[in-house]
């Protein structure tokens, strides 16, 4: 319902802003501009749509084979310690910890789409065990705020998006949007904790410690490189963990003795149905931003925010980037689309395309996932869940921003 109002008002602003361009300039031109952006809009949108397709199936394949393969299991036994205490309300060894580990490690692979089947499921597992049917347990927001907080590790699809928008370095967002989206997860999980009176014992205390020691050393060894070698080195980071991805899932089911072929197979052709199901959203969006870009809209919403910066003594460079961070709560076609569109009109390599790029990658779409994750289970009463999304998905815009001006600033 979100999203439809604001695709509506990309229009009626849109033509708002150009008659009134028109009424006082004379020049009709404007309106030809939106036409066609319609068009290039409609035909982009396609394009990346057919371009993704190949990396969804890789990557949905991939996991299936680390599903059938035990890498999954034995990961979930490892992280048992931590999950236990994350939803105390949970039994011991519930088959739901399987299905929130897959959901979390598909959204650290920056896999939205593949994430949301397992998220369903371990929804309707935690709906069996809730007491008030229409009332968010505690373990389900827990999980919902993990999942809008956004935890990315590899940001396979935004590499990709980078990548087909030509940019020279496609993966040197990688560890600028780990380090943004570690700050939006650690938010999000304390603040709920803390609501949820959840105790903060050694095996937690350890485990997050333990976590922010890693960001902060991956932090500290990037800022003692010269800033010519930071995205090269970052670049290799990626594609070393990527390709060890890979490989570990294969040797995994190698040793389960699976057809790791045709599970890979089986796994890939889900990647292609995801691929072309996102088709009409994907044009849908980038249309109506097409349009309201077209129309001068954008230009003159991201040029106040701009002046608001610099009267404010800041540097307002990020400016025209914040479209990707407001819409991302919202929609992640729609941010996607901003994302893109940011790229398009400033270059992939650039300040903005690089920032528009961290902001997708650095929260969730908190909105979205409330609606299908509680709507899935009949929730009604979402009690604090919009409070602590909206607080993780603010610590990811800030982090966004300075990890932005870190690593890019020119």
């Amino acid at each position: 319902m979100v999203l439809n109002w604001i695709w509506v008002a990309f229009f009626l602003i849109a033509f708002a802003v150009a008659t009134v361009h028109l009424l006082a300039t004379g020049d009709a031109g404007i309106f030809q501009n939106i036409v066609d952006s319609t068009f290039n809009s409609a035909k982009t949108g396609f394009e990346i749509s057919l371009g993704l397709t190949g990396v969804l199936s890789l990557w949905l394949g991939v996991m299936k084979i680390g599903e059938k393969g035990g890498v999954v299991n034995a990961l979930a036994r490892l992280l048992s310690p931590v999950f236990c205490r994350l939803f105390p309300a949970l039994p011991k060894n519930d088959p739901v910890y399987g299905s929130i580990f897959m959901n979390l490690a598909a959204n650290m692979l920056g896999l939205d789409n593949a994430a949301t089947p397992m998220g369903l499921k371990a929804m309707e597992r935690m709906q069996e065990l809730n007491a008030r049917k229409e009332t968010a347990s505690d373990p389900m927001i827990m999980f919902l705020v993990l999942n809008t907080s956004g935890l990315t590790i590899v940001p396979v699809a935004i590499m990709v998006y980078r990548a087909q928008m030509g940019a020279a370095q496609p993966a040197d967002i990688f560890l600028p949007i780990l380090i943004a989206t570690f700050f939006s997860t650690m938010v999000g999980l304390t603040v709920t904790a803390l609501i949820q009176r959840i105790r903060f014992d050694k095996v937690l205390i350890g485990f997050l410690g333990g976590m922010s020691l890693i960001v902060a050393l991956v932090i500290w060894g990037f800022i003692s490189l010269p800033s010519v070698k930071i995205g090269p080195v970052s670049t290799s980071v990626a594609n070393i963990l990527l390709v060890l991805i890979i490989v570990c899932f294969i040797i995994s089911g190698i040793r389960a003795k699976i057809s790791v072929y045709d599970t890979f197979v089986e796994g890939a052709k889900e990647g292609f149905t995801t691929a072309v199901r996102i088709i009409p959203y994907l044009i849908a969006i980038l249309v109506g931003i097409g349009v309201f870009r077209a129309s001068g809209a954008m230009d003159a919403m991201t040029d106040a925010i701009g002046w608001l910066s610099g009267k404010c003594g800041l540097d307002n460079s990020f400016a025209a980037a914040l479209p990707t961070a407001f819409m991302k709560p919202l929609s992640g076609s729609g941010a996607r689309g901003l994302m893109i569109d940011a790229m398009t009109t400033y270059g992939p390599d650039s300040f903005v395309g690089r920032l528009a790029c961290i902001f997708q990658g650095s929260t969730d779409t908190t909105f979205y996932i409330l609606a299908v994750y509680f709507g899935s289970v009949g929730i009604r009463n979402t009690r604090y869940s919009v409070l602590c999304g909206l607080l993780a998905d603010l610590a990811g815009i800030v982090a966004a921003i300075f990890m932005a001006y870190l690593f890019f600033s020119e």
